[in-house]
């Protein structure tokens, strides 16, 4: 049976107090609704329904998927409304299951539940039993325990206001009953809104079976709409994803203290110290060390490096073996072969490190190509930028660049080249030739080092 997903995202969300639409607020670095997206994808869903309202053209710009179709709610009148504009493209005969663009963390497995329900005729819900019930929908039960309405908060009795089993508005519906149901809804209601939930009792009416299912964990069904709920979500999303790893063989010094925003691919015995970021898609492979501090970005670490602490490595590949930092600056680009070194407070932009080769304090080598064993002093950097354009540096194999050297590209040292200390270099330097480009020295006797005046 085919299944079509619609996602509700046309709300404002003005308790976020932003700009941003409120289903592109990110939660483990991607927005809200993707996360919606990527669970319907992962469902083999037919087509994807995005209805979507204010900011629809930011919306429209940042969420993919070869499924979707867009659906514009130009006035947002209730859940029930906002599935009526995507109820065109749905074709008869097989199942509805709507999601909501804020509420991104429910799990697959949850969802196939909800689905067999709907395969079978019936309507699926998924309710959850809250401790404090204040603001959702509640679940009414006959007198044997069958679903027979959801009344709104805002609607309730007393006594219904202390039910605490709440609708999570998470359905799965045929779709011919959803099609017949959809036009019957009413807006008199305390809202004036068309809701959703009151197909509930349509169902009951026409004899149609209601089931709930129920979610592993609360936090699966949990809504943002607000900084709070948000900041609340992406902890638990954090937790499950440092217990994922520490199930894989990787340590982390705290799992509180770790954020991944987006694919991490993790070997074993990878030991990962606190605040660490985990940005875009990293791979790390096995007996590697992370440091305390660091942020990663799009790179991949093979097996044995270390990485010490406060250290950002962005768009980059370390080597085999190699020691990064502490205090270095990775930028795009960077290639440390195996067994390389970059050392403390260091920079590399769109660099080749050979194996082996070390940079080991405070130099800056950006667009450059060293070759194996090559040292590189204390201070040096690579003159790449005229103001313009950029050019490259060549460096050997084994070749020696002295503490505090300025190497002008476009220039090339040959292999066993040697630059003497304090050089500033603008000419190529063959192999083996020893390169020294200073002022002359003169000591002066007899100087008097000016006085402050009184």
């Amino acid at each position: 049976m085919s299944t079509d997903v619609v996602i509700l995202a046309a709300g404002q969300g003005s308790r976020m107090k932003s700009s941003l639409p409120k289903v592109l607020h990110p939660i483990g670095g991607k927005p809200l609704a993707q996360h919606v997206i990527d669970t319907a994808v992962r469902l083999e869903a037919e087509r994807i329904h995005l209805v979507i309202g204010h900011g629809a053209d930011q919306v429209r710009a940042t969420l993919r998927g070869d499924q979707l179709q867009w659906a514009v709610q130009e006035q947002q009148l209730g859940t029930g409304h906002a599935v009526a504009q995507a109820l065109p493209n749905i074709p008869d005969g097989g199942t509805v299951l709507i999601l909501y663009g804020d509420v991104p963390l429910t799990r697959e497995s949850t969802l196939r539940e909800l689905l067999k329900v709907a395969e079978d005729g019936s309507l699926g819900v998924i309710t959850v039993h809250l401790d404090n019930p204040t603001g959702y929908g509640r679940i009414v039960r006959d007198g044997e325990d069958r679903v027979i309405a959801i009344v709104e908060h805002k609607d309730a009795s007393p006594e219904q206001l202390a039910i605490q089993e709440v609708n999570t508005g998470i359905m799965a519906v045929p779709a011919e009953l959803l099609k017949r149901w959809l036009p019957q809804l009413s807006n008199q209601n305390a809202q004036g809104e068309y809701y959703l939930t009151d197909i509930i009792a349509m169902a009951v009416q026409d004899g149609v079976a209601v089931q709930a299912v129920h979610p592993q964990w609360e936090q699966e069904v949990m809504g943002v709409n607000n900084r709070c709920q948000l900041a609340e979500l992406e902890r638990w999303f954090q937790r499950e994803q440092a217990e994922a790893l520490m199930a894989a063989g990787v340590t982390l010094a705290d799992p509180a203290r770790l954020d991944v925003r987006g694919e991490l691919i993790c070997g074993q015995d990878v030991t990962i110290d606190v605040n660490v970021v985990l940005e875009g898609r990293v791979e790390i492979a096995s007996n590697v060390k992370i440091g305390p501090n660091c942020v990663i970005r799009n790179s991949k670490i093979e097996s044995g490096a270390e990485v010490l602490a406060n250290c950002v490595i962005e768009d980059a590949v370390i080597g085999s073996n190699c020691y990064v930092g502490p205090f270095a600056r990775i930028r795009p680009g960077t290639e440390l072969a195996d067994g390389a070194k970059v050392g403390n407070f260091v920079e590399t932009k769109n660099a080749k490190v050979g194996k082996g080769s070390k940079i080991n304090h405070l130099s800056y080598v950006g667009d450059a190509e060293l070759g194996e064993d090559v040292n590189i002093g204390a201070g040096t950097i690579t003159c790449n930028y005229d103001g313009a354009n950029k050019y490259k540096t060549i460096i050997g194999n084994r070749a020696f660049v002295g503490s505090n050297s300025a190497l002008v590209a476009p220039v090339e040292l040959g292999d066993d080249a040697t630059v003497g200390a304090g050089s500033t270099i603008t000419k190529n330097v063959e192999p083996a030739q020893l390169a020294v480009a200073r002022g002359q020295q003169r000591n002066i006797s007899g100087w008097q080092r000016p006085v402050k005046k009184k």
